[in-house]
């Protein structure tokens, strides 16, 4: 298909599952910036644990930060992955009429394949159905984009 005939449902399917993206990569920036004060999202159950990260250098940091300054990082950056996936597919679908999206329709669905795998190995069932929605919007999307 080219850049010029694109279906409508591929913009609504890319707009869509982009928008689960950035949801998730909202809610996770929020939901570590209000753990900075209050810490009891995605925290430790066991405050001890908490505090012996926090008193716990990273060894490749050489003593520079500790495992709770990590923790908080790894959470910002993963939040931002989430937000730039999504965003980069919202783009994509507003301009899919304009774009060559054919490159990016199977890097986003790659992409949101990889966040699945983590999400069914590592976290948590939310993540793993908000994922799996945006990652099939952008495969179907592909599909589509193949006719």
């Amino acid at each position: 298909m080219s850049p010029n005939t694109s279906s409508p449902l591929i913009t609504i399917l890319l707009i869509l599952g982009g928008a689960v993206f950035c949801v998730l990569g909202s809610l996770h920036a929020i939901y570590t910036v209000l753990d900075l004060r209050d810490p009891r999202r995605l925290v430790p159950v066991d405050p001890l644990v908490a505090q012996a990260m926090a008193n716990s250098a990273l060894r490749l940091s050489e003593g520079r930060t500790d495992m709770w300054r990590a923790w908080i990082g790894f959470n910002f950056s993963h939040s931002l992955g989430a937000l730039l996936v999504g965003a980069l597919a919202m783009w994509a679908g507003a301009r899919a009429n304009t774009f060559p999206i054919g490159v990016i329709l199977p890097a986003l669905t790659l992409i949101g394949c990889a966040y699945l795998v983590l999400c069914l190995l590592y976290w948590f069932r939310t993540p793993a159905i908000g994922v799996a929605i945006g990652t099939g919007c952008f495969a179907a999307a592909w599909v589509l984009s193949l006719r």
